[in-house]
């Protein structure tokens, strides 16, 4: 029987969510993959119930990565990346934009108010829309923007076809079973001439699959992300394709020669920060900063005061910052591989 918290969390969903993979992350099996396809829905949402209030102490409430310039504090680093995704987007007054995947809302409360743009987040999971709503009322937006439950392989059913101007995903449709079914879906749902943007998670064409060491990093990071399976770039660019959408700009944000990269926060190397609040960020994935958040869950679930789980969800984090930083480094996986597609005016 499913346990019901009043945040609309599921106590057995976090409980049970690392049973979708096998624990030799050398060894992953076929059938674990199948079984997180096919129940795509339990994962993410196990996954969220026990990370989203671990993200938010960790990273705020936009739950994507960045890069970073000399000089430029995290926060803005993060409010920069939705800029750039927005005005490639040309998203401006008057549209209706629909953000797949929308977390807590972060993005949407910064691009509706950098583009004046009115916004649509959907979400699957209870929990992140009541604090999404919550954060949106806190900053006045409520008008501009709302939330809305749903499963994102079913959009057209649950909007209509050629319901918005535009639409986005940042780093949220590699949670999808696969991207032909949610492009398909976003394609449907746009106007003709409507644009879609995204940051999509992929492996790197440095990606080897059969490289023992490769394949770790992949399982590491799904483990540790809730991600049914990780695809590569040229999947993704295939399947922008096959849907129907007319690429107009594609490029891996993650080449580009950063003095800092993109993962630096993942690192716990606190001689990177550029602000005061930066040090604060950093040092919680220090080795003394992951020290007190792992025997702080333990306490705090001990004692009922976060649901059962957490701190196990909080350990797959951890194999996921790993998997992160390491992919990083050896430019096997990108968090910001970014496709502006358009749909065509006409058939």
């Amino acid at each position: 029987m499913l346990s019901l918290l009043a945040d609309g969390r599921v106590n057995s969903r976090i409980a049970n969510y690392t049973q979708f993979w096998d624990q030799d992350s050398s060894q992953d099996k076929k059938e674990h993959t199948d079984n997180r396809i096919a129940n795509y829905t339990d994962v993410i949402n196990g996954y969220y119930d026990g990370a989203t209030e671990l993200y938010e102490y960790g990273w705020g409430t936009s739950f994507h990565f960045s890069r970073f310039f000399k000089g430029e504090g995290f926060v803005q680093s993060l409010a920069r990346h939705e800029h750039y995704l927005a005005a490639q987007m040309g998203l401006r007054p008057g549209m209706r934009v629909l953000d797949v995947g929308c977390g807590v809302g972060g993005p949407a409360r910064e691009i509706a108010q950098f583009t004046d743009a009115t916004i649509v987040g959907v979400n699957n999971n209870d929990f992140q829309i009541g604090r999404a709503r919550k954060y949106t009322k806190a900053a006045g937006l409520e008008s501009q923007v709302t939330y809305v439950k749903g499963d994102f392989m079913k959009l057209v059913e649950q909007f209509g076809e050629g319901s918005f101007d535009a639409v986005y995903a940042i780093e949220a449709t590699v949670h999808a079973p696969n991207w032909e079914g949610i492009y398909g879906q976003i394609l449907k749902i746009l106007k003709p001439g409507g644009v879609f943007g995204v940051y999509e998670w992929c492996m790197t064409d440095r990606w080897d699959k059969t490289n023992p060491l490769h394949k770790s990093i992949a399982h590491g990071i799904e483990v540790g992300d809730g991600i049914p399976e990780m695809r590569t770039i040229d999947e993704c660019r295939a399947a922008v394709k096959a849907v129907g959408f007319q690429i107009e700009h594609e490029e891996d944000l993650a080449e580009r020669p950063d003095p800092i990269p993109w993962y630096y926060p993942l690192e716990g190397d606190i001689s990177k920060a550029q602000t005061f609040w930066d040090y604060i960020t950093v040092w919680r994935m220090s080795w003394s900063g992951k020290f007190v958040t792992h025997h702080a869950l333990r306490i705090l679930e001990a004692v009922g005061l976060v649901p059962k789980g957490t701190w196990e969800v909080g350990e797959t984090l951890k194999t996921a910052a790993a998997a992160l930083v390491k992919g990083g480094q050896m430019k096997l996986f990108t968090p910001m591989y970014l496709v502006i597609a358009r749909k065509p005016a006409s058939s």
